[in-house]
């Protein structure tokens, strides 16, 4: 199971939180961005406790801010568009109409996506319902709801087998960052 998604997270402040994502881009071999400053150092204990023993799994790249991220996802094969997901989207993630190669963009946990990101790609931003007062959804679980769904809406998941990790597969890395 590869997933055809880049997963891109901008300027994430929760070492918890991004330690978590990059554990489902482990699961799903989704490449993984983290854009901007970050809110932590990236050998940070927590973000590494987060993702327990699977960062030696994560196809890790780091931008210092959007333009260089939006650079180097023009040029990837198959190109793809940026889907953005943020509290203030006001169409479902489910009509994201997702397609191979596609970028899909979380923003901060106080803040969200940038506005000059999210001015940039004003037909691109979806949202996930919640029911009641909750504003939003934690990034995390976010993250989690869009990739799968993404990667099931294209037929990525059609073939998938759940099955366990061999033994060997969580050694300790010495450097987990690429």
């Amino acid at each position: 199971m590869t997933s055809p998604f880049q997963v891109v997270l901008v300027e994430p402040e929760i070492p918890q939180n991004t330690g978590n994502i990059a554990r489902l881009c482990a699961a799903t071999q989704s490449p993984l961005h983290l854009v901007g400053r970050l809110g932590f150092r990236i050998d940070d204990r927590s973000v590494r406790r987060a993702g327990i023993d699977y960062w030696h799994l994560v196809m890790l790249h780091t931008h210092p801010d959007w333009s260089s991220f939006a650079l180097t996802h023009a040029r990837l094969r198959p190109p793809g568009r940026v889907r953005l997901f943020s509290a203030t989207g006001r169409r479902s993630y489910l009509d994201a109409g997702f397609l191979p190669g596609d970028a899909l963009v979380f923003g901060r946990e106080s803040s969200g996506i940038p506005q000059e990101v999210l001015d940039r790609y004003p037909d691109d931003v979806f949202g996930i319902p919640t029911a009641g007062a909750v504003r939003s959804i934690n990034l995390a679980s976010a993250a989690a709801i869009v990739v799968y769904e993404a990667m099931r809406s294209v037929g990525a998941l059609d073939n998938a087998r759940i099955e366990s990790a061999a033994d060997d597969a969580h050694p300790e890395p010495d450097d987990f960052v690429r």
